[in-house]
């Protein structure tokens, strides 16, 4: 029994062999042929019907030359084959990864999220509000959808009602459709190795003719991240925003260089236009950041009202002048729909104003001894300009660090919503020219992200100053989901240097306030439009249920309310008498990005991703003669992240015995074998499938674990 072992970290196949063969083209004649029977798995995902050629050609498409026809053998992959029988089955099963998975189950199940979204979200399957609440995938999306008929409005959630971010609406009135934003969200730990996360626009690419318009709401990525994928399937409409957002996006599409120029329409709030033949208004919202507003679509029935991701501006609980100015504009309107965001919906009373936030921020400039770095979202453009006037009216010494803020800052300039005096900003190299109490560090990274300047500095490889006893750390941001154990290591990072740490939790004053209202602010608007028809967007789709359940509590029908998924078709019918939500869903299987690939990720790419990320992956390579069915030698084995191999010698002596006996017992070379190998009918998926089910559940009962197990057959 061959003992050689390929340690996890190496680069040969266990038994000595290496994992790479090449060689000068032979002839058919001169040698023994070979032929491949496995395939590594891709980056599509599952088994490929065959590793590429040389020549690029799948070796089910090479051709089959006679018997005294000589032929370059073709290197594939990790193993080098020749032109095989036609008679004998060479490649794995058409179905890709089916029967390996197939085997599951015989074993425990484990269930991995990803795929399709459409059975993630607990309790996401109810049609009308308190209706049937839960259920699983419905497939409902596969039904045929309608026309829109004549009177009726169609509204979909396209993204946006199962998560947070991705937000994406439309509105089809007639013959013509305006989207509102386009945001992506970004991977979690059930997407391994995405980019982002989009909203599925097929049923706008299967209506580009209709889409008239795309509006922004503003300029945060879960509502423009998706803009530069998705704006020439829809047909590269006409998009409409404010001055700050257009510049925000103008740069985003600069690195974007390939795809047409957009078209940009800057409308400012009380704007009223036309976007093809549907009228539309816009308004203004508090957010965290400038410009926002909120859209008004004008229908024979009433208006249709979005604010986006709004706040208010209030003194304990009262809410500004100039809140109550921007909103004066339904006074004596008859809203028809109100699309209402609910992420703070779970949090009682008003939020913490911004200018509350601003006033702790500049005392603590003011007082500060010793350098204050302060980090935050690099979105927070009304927080961070704030904060280079409090720098230049203490005489202070401003360094930027993050490349996202240095963008930000210099888009908010130039939209002339910032203006930045004399030698406050110094470069980072001219910090020590300076009293420490003097240096304000304005930086991205409070989220612990591995290479932003924060952690950088933390981990001592930022090289203009070091963090020292005397220096404080802000973190004025609230944590992400997911990024928790993150933050927490940078904490702890800057608590081993003596800094003093500032964090919106544990501080005595409020160094951060949400962009979004609270559920007393999302009650004031209910009052003050008082619309005739809800459906919650942006949020959870628990989030969306407890604001339904708000809606129901300040005297809205429940048969006027939808609690809506991605995709979800929601209809005003009867004249502005009815809303209803269709059984039919639009496309919303999940869209992702993937280094250079957009589109659907199959789920069993995810699966595989997140089967190797636990699991690992156990690979065996086999030499099988064709004439006897049996072994020509002991297997290799390859393992990445499964079992070390090294130090695991009796399991693998225990599995080269149990993959031989496997393959012989079904390719007629052991005393059970069925197979007749003198008629060359040896069918390889059958064996190869035998010996990955024989495999997974030894490992599976000496290990606990289940990688993926990929059988690859030689035969010569």
């Amino acid at each position: 029994m061959n003992s050689n072992t390929n340690n996890s970290t190496g680069g040969t196949a266990e038994g000595g062999r290496p994992a790479t063969q090449t060689g000068t083209p032979h002839s058919v004649a001169a040698r023994p042929r070979r032929t491949y029977h496995g395939a590594l798995p891709t980056r599509s995902g599952g088994r490929s019907q065959s590793s590429p050629s040389a020549s690029s050609r799948p070796l089910n498409q090479q051709s089959h030359p006679t018997q005294n026809t000589t032929s370059p053998t073709q290197s594939t992959g990790s193993v080098q084959t020749a032109p095989h029988n036609s008679n004998q089955n060479v490649g794995p099963s058409t179905d890709g990864r089916s029967k390996l998975h197939a085997r599951k189950e015989k074993m425990p199940r484990r269930n991995f999220g990803g795929g399709n979204r459409s059975g993630g979200s607990a309790g996401s399957r109810g049609g009308q509000h308190g209706g049937n609440g839960m259920g699983g995938n419905d497939k409902k999306e596969n039904i045929a959808i309608p026309p829109l008929a004549p009177g009726n409005i169609r509204i979909i959630p396209l993204g946006g009602v199962e998560e947070i971010g991705m937000n994406m609406t439309v509105v089809e009135i007639g013959e013509e459709i305006i989207v509102i934003d386009a945001g992506f969200k970004f991977k979690d730990t059930n997407t391994p190795g995405i980019d982002y996360i989009l909203p599925n626009t097929k049923y706008l690419e299967e209506r580009k003719h209709k889409v008239k318009g795309i509006i922004i709401t503003h300029g945060h990525l879960d509502h423009i991240g998706a803009l530069p994928f998705i704006m020439d399937r829809i047909g590269n409409p006409p998009l409409y925003t404010r001055n700050l957002t257009a510049l925000m996006l103008k740069k985003r599409q600069s690195e974007f260089p390939h795809l047409p120029p957009v078209d940009y329409k800057i409308v400012e709030n009380n704007d009223q236009l036309k976007i093809g033949e549907i009228s539309v208004q816009f308004f203004g919202v508090t957010h965290s950041i400038p410009d926002s507003m909120g859209v008004i679509i004008k229908t024979p029935y009433g208006l249709i009202v979005n604010p986006g991701d709004f706040k208010l501006d209030h003194t304990d609980g009262k809410v500004s002048a100039e809140e109550e100015k921007s909103y004066s504009v339904f006074n004596n309107q008859k809203v028809l729909l109100f699309l209402g965001e609910s992420t703070n919906i779970e949090n009682p009373g008003f939020s913490t104003p911004e200018h509350t936030v601003q006033e702790n921020l500049e005392e603590i400039v003011r007082n500060i001894n010793g350098r204050l770095i302060m980090a935050m979202f690099a979105s927070h453009i009304h927080r961070i300009a704030h904060i280079v006037r409090v720098c230049e009216k203490y005489g202070k010494k401003l360094v930027i660090e993050g490349r996202s803020m240095k963008n930000n800052i210099d888009i908010t300039i130039a939209a002339g919503l910032l203006t930045v005096g004399k030698n406050v900003i110094i470069n980072p190299q001219d910090i020590e020219n300076y009293p420490p109490e003097k240096v304000i560090v304005l930086s991205t990274g409070a989220q612990g992200e591995e290479f932003a300047f924060l952690s950088r500095l933390v981990n001592g490889q930022y090289k203009n100053f070091k963090l020292n006893e005397k220096d404080t750390v802000l973190l004025s941001s609230s944590i992400v989901p997911g990024n928790e154990n993150a933050v927490q290591k940078l904490k702890d990072g800057i608590a081993r240097t003596g800094a003093r740490i500032m964090h919106y939790r544990t501080s005595d004053v409020y160094i951060h306030s949400t962009g979004h209202g609270n559920r007393g602010e999302i009650e004031w608007l209910h009052r003050k439009l008082n619309a005739k028809f809800f459906v919650p967007l942006h949020g959870h789709h628990y989030m969306l249920r407890l604001h339904c359940e708000l809606a129901e509590q300040l005297g809205m029908p429940k048969d006027h309310i939808v609690l809506p998924d991605d995709g979800s078709v929601i209809e005003i019918q009867d004249n502005g008498e009815k809303l209803v939500r269709l059984p039919m869903k639009a496309p919303n299987n999940t869209v992702m990005v993937d280094g250079f690939t957009i589109g659907d990720i199959q789920d069993v790419v995810i699966r595989d991703r997140q089967i190797l990320s636990q699991d690992g992956i156990f690979v065996i390579i086999a030499l099988v003669n064709a004439q006897t069915g049996k072994l020509k030698k002991s297997p290799d084995i390859i393992s990445r992240g499964s079992v070390y191999l090294r130090e695991s010698q009796e399991l693998l002596r225990h599995a080269r015995f149990l993959i031989k006996k496997t393959i012989e017992d079904n390719t007629g070379g052991g005393p059970r074998g069925t197979t007749s190998p003198q008629s060359n009918q040896i069918n390889f998926d059958y064996v190869k499938d035998a010996v990955s089910d024989a495999v997974t559940k030894y490992l599976f009962q000496e290990t606990a674990k289940r990688p993926i197990v990929i059988p690859v057959i030689l035969a010569i």
